[in-house]
């Protein structure tokens, strides 16, 4: 993605999205925005099931315009979704959906928590929901998230009360909610918790309602709303020049990978929260209304709250630095506070108030973004004061522990930039997403280390604390080290600081198909972390295939080169699947991981480490027709996914569709959600159309019924729905038994539905013509029976198919049948035996 970003500073301290990890520089007037939430002692925790789902109003409001500490618990981190932005999905679609709730949270100035919830899919019933996830485990987590975060308020985004009306996991994310707010102050539940956090209750729980919940605006109007808080989120903020609503939009629009970007709006705009649990307020446009929010809930607070507001209500917009003398003061009272939970929340609030106010520039950079456990890095330390005040840097302490005496006096305006050595510890984890450590369930991350569950990404535990002295206080300020380099375009660019495996390995292809006995070259790849990698190279197989040489040297000299390797294997005589492994001995370790690298314009430069593995398939499979035209919709694999079984495919761009063109394929593909993302296609669905009628083949991917660019999406009528089958194993059903899709050049039985993944297909067709021969049948328990989901029809003298089925996930998977249905979809009309006229239509 390489679209320009729109940099916007809001009240809050923040980076742009671009420069996620640079050290903060806020203006004037928001370090005074910022006092005035260091004055506001409440807390908004907002509750439901995906990346996406928020709120994005209402959290802008509560942290903007009532300085309320905000926070999203998202149940999950979004695996499920799908990927407008590239070919991520499951595992690493949810390390990007998690960043873009990280971005949306710097643009709207609330927090990110999670549960350790995988987000399995589309589920249609709260009860199918819980039986996945592990119900006792995910409550846990909100009881734990409420324990932790310790809200006065919880709002919950979806309704508890209608299971069954929608996404089984919004619901089971409002039925958790509800339940948990009875359980945070029991002593007895969940009691291990309690060595690390205290009991609290939330005075209020709130649906965030709307008249969608009602059917129609004209129910909502009728509706009782005694119960109903009506807050006008459409306040507008002068030191911004921004509405909230466009804040709203701006953070909602980090959501790329979903195809979430909003347009500001301005003017009123009325949220409804429906109270849940808790007292009622007096004022019904408050949540707060009757809770104390100020310095006063807290002992010791008073005198703390004399000083702040003293500073809130003198603060110089011109000199920010005059606020320090009193800043300092508040600090050290801040530091006496009996009560952890607040000490802990305005400690860090005012410590980065009086960095900013004192123009402090505090950056660690190593020369490298990536160095393995071990290894010594140098780094470049840079410090600087921007005002008058009287500021020393007494020392730093490197992340070993070890502190470094410095007794700089920072004048005023004056940089000191200073070299340092660091030696990374033997015991240094690697830096990977700490959730996908460890093998989970369908439903459930596995998380060992319990102090992690929670947190939005794994903790950088390679820092630079630097200890100064300000107005005789010291003060500890901790920064991250970074990776800073300058793009001769983008200028600044900054990248985490992470360790690597000094080796780690791939094969090139993540599936491989065999269609017959024959043997066939694969390609491993090996990459160094260090200089100097001796060792060599095995691959882990199933007992039935082969695999020569059984081993091979690997050299690598420098740090960050690959070595390229070939493996023979060869597959058994019978359909056989299984993995492949790459295992790379150094010395007396074996590493089996492979290094994914995810760099996004919208997200913080991504390095995940997962398991290194192919799926490999001995597939009985025929085809008819080499050449395939592939028209790129959304983000997926199956151009490769087809050159696996033997197909040449050629992208086909919109300017690239003319009739001359259209002529050299045997079969075009239209990929997914195409119709929903590229609007130029308007333009050449009729010559795809005459390219049917003359003979020629086209699929069509699934769609989505909101969003469609145009109308005429196949050359007969045909309605896309919601409807959707979601469990993987529902009974196919074979309708249209003696039809040329069903039997050339493969037999398709039900056993080639068998090991489907996460689920049959989404947004099938529920209306459509006579041309069109329904094929196939299935639903999810308790539901009617679906037959949209492969639709074939004669149009002219060739064949227009459209499919909800996931081939997009199925072929990644490796999934045999998927692989084999398609062949006969791109083999329709290349049967020269004269088929039955029922099988031709």
């Amino acid at each position: 993605m390489q679209k320009k970003l729109r940099y916007v500073f809001l009240f809050f301290f923040t980076t742009s999205l671009l420069l996620a990890q640079q050290p903060k520089r806020p203006t004037a007037s928001e370090i005074h925005e910022s006092i005035k939430k260091l004055n506001f002692l409440g807390s908004v925790l907002y509750v439901a099931a995906h990346p996406d789902d928020e709120n994005t109003r209402l959290i802008s409001y509560m942290s903007n315009e009532v300085k309320a500490r905000t926070a999203y618990l998202s149940l999950t981190r979004g695996d499920g979704g799908q990927n407008l932005v590239g070919p991520e999905i499951r595992e690493l679609l949810g390390v990007i959906r998690t960043q873009e709730l990280l971005a949306a949270r710097r643009t709207d100035g609330g927090e990110q928590l999670f549960t350790r919830a995988n987000d399995f899919g589309y589920s249609k019933h709260p009860d199918e929901t819980l039986a996945i996830w592990n119900k006792d485990e995910v409550l846990s987590d909100v009881v734990l998230a409420i324990r932790k975060f310790q809200p006065d308020v919880i709002i919950n985004r979806f309704d508890h009360r209608s299971p069954g009306s929608t996404h089984g996991h919004h619901t089971s994310s409002a039925m958790l909610s509800v339940e948990a707010f009875d359980l945070v102050g029991d002593k007895s539940a969940y009691s291990n918790q309690l060595k690390t956090v205290d009991t609290w209750q939330p005075q209020r729980l709130f649906f965030n309602t709307s008249w969608w919940f009602y059917g129609s605006q004209e129910n909502f109007d009728k509706a009782d709303k005694t119960n109903l808080l009506d807050i006008d989120t459409g306040v507008y903020f002068p030191s911004s020049g921004l509405s909230n609503p466009e804040i709203a939009a701006l953070s909602r629009s980090q959501h790329k990978s979903q195809g979430f970007g909003s347009t500001g709006s301005r003017g009123t705009q009325i949220e409804y929260i429906e109270l849940i649990k808790g007292d009622l307020p007096t004022d019904k446009s408050n949540i707060f209304d009757g809770i104390d929010t100020s310095w006063n809930r807290i002992e010791g607070g008073k005198a703390i709250g004399d000083i702040l507001y003293s500073v809130q209500k003198n603060y110089d917009f011109r000199n920010p630095s005059a606020s320090l003398p009193e800043l300092m003061r508040a600090y050290k009272a801040i530091q006496d506070l009996k009560n952890d939970h607040w000490k802990t929340v305005k400690t860090s609030e005012i410590k980065d108030i009086i960095a900013a106010c004192a123009g402090l520039y505090l950056e660690a950079t190593a020369n490298t973004n990536h160095a393995t456990a071990g290894s010594t890095v140098d780094l470049n330390i840079e410090v600087i004061n921007r005002s008058d005040s009287n500021i020393t840097l007494s020392s730093i302490t490197n992340p070993n522990g070890i502190k470094i005496e410095k007794n700089l006096k920072l004048d005023n305006n004056t940089d000191f930039d200073f070299k340092e050595t660091l030696k990374i510890s033997d015991n240094e984890q690697v830096s990977t997403p700490y959730w996908l450590t460890k093998n989970g369930t369908l439903g459930m991350y596995k998380v060992e280390d319990k102090s992690l569950i929670g947190k939005p990404e794994t903790p950088q535990n390679l820092n630079i604390t630097f200890h100064l002295n300000i107005e005789n206080v010291v003060i500890p300020f901790t920064r991250p080290i970074v990776y800073k380099t300058n793009d001769p375009v983008k200028g600044e660019v900054y990248k985490p600081f992470e360790i690597i495996p000094e080796v780690s390995a791939k094969i090139s292809e993540k599936v491989i198909i065999l269609d017959s006995d024959q043997q066939r070259d694969i390609e491993v790849l090996v990459q160094a972390g260090r200089d100097n990698i001796d060792g060599y190279v095995e691959i882990a197989h199933p007992n039935d295939w082969s695999v020569f040489p059984e081993k091979q040297k690997v050299n690598i000299d420098v740090k960050g080169q690959a070595k390229r390797l070939i493996f023979t294997v060869v597959p058994p005589k019978n359909q056989s699947e299984g993995l492949l492994t790459p295992m790379v001995h150094i010395g007396d370790k074996v590493y089996t991981k492979e290094l994914i690298e995810m760099d996004y314009d919208h997200i913080p430069y991504q390095t995940v480490l997962l398991p290194s593995e192919s799926k490999i398939v001995r597939l009985d499979i025929e085809k008819r027709g080499q050449l395939i035209g592939y028209i790129e919709g959304a983000g997926d694999v199956v151009p490769e996914s087809l050159k696996q079984i033997g197909y040449e495919v050629a992208i086909l761009k919109p300017e690239d569709i003319s009739a001359e063109n259209l002529k050299r394929f045997d079969a075009v593909v239209v990929g997914i959600r195409a119709y929903n993302t590229v609007e130029d296609l308007k333009f050449k669905q009729q010559l795809l159309f005459d390219y049917v009628a003359q003979g020629g083949n086209m699929i069509v991917q699934y769609n989505t019924s909101r969003g469609l660019k145009f109308d005429n999406i196949a050359p007969y009528d045909l309605k896309l729905s919601r409807d959707r089958v979601t469990d993987e194993n529902a009974d196919v059903r074979l309708l249209a038994t003696t039809h040329e899709v069903l039997n050339f050049p493969n037999k398709i039985t039900e056993k080639d539905f068998e090991g489907w993944t996460q689920e049959r297909g989404l947004y099938f067709p529920d209306e459509w013509s006579s041309e069109f021969t329904s094929i196939l049948s299935m639903n999810d328990v308790g539901e009617t029976p679906k037959t949209g989901s492969l639709l074939v029809a004669r149009h002219g003298e060739g064949y227009y198919v459209y499919t909800g089925l996931s081939f997009f996930r199925e072929f990644p998977a490796g999934v045999s049948g998927a692989y084999r249905l398609f062949a006969n979809m791109l083999s329709l009309g290349k049967n020269d035996l004269n088929q039955p006229e029922q099988i031709k239509n």
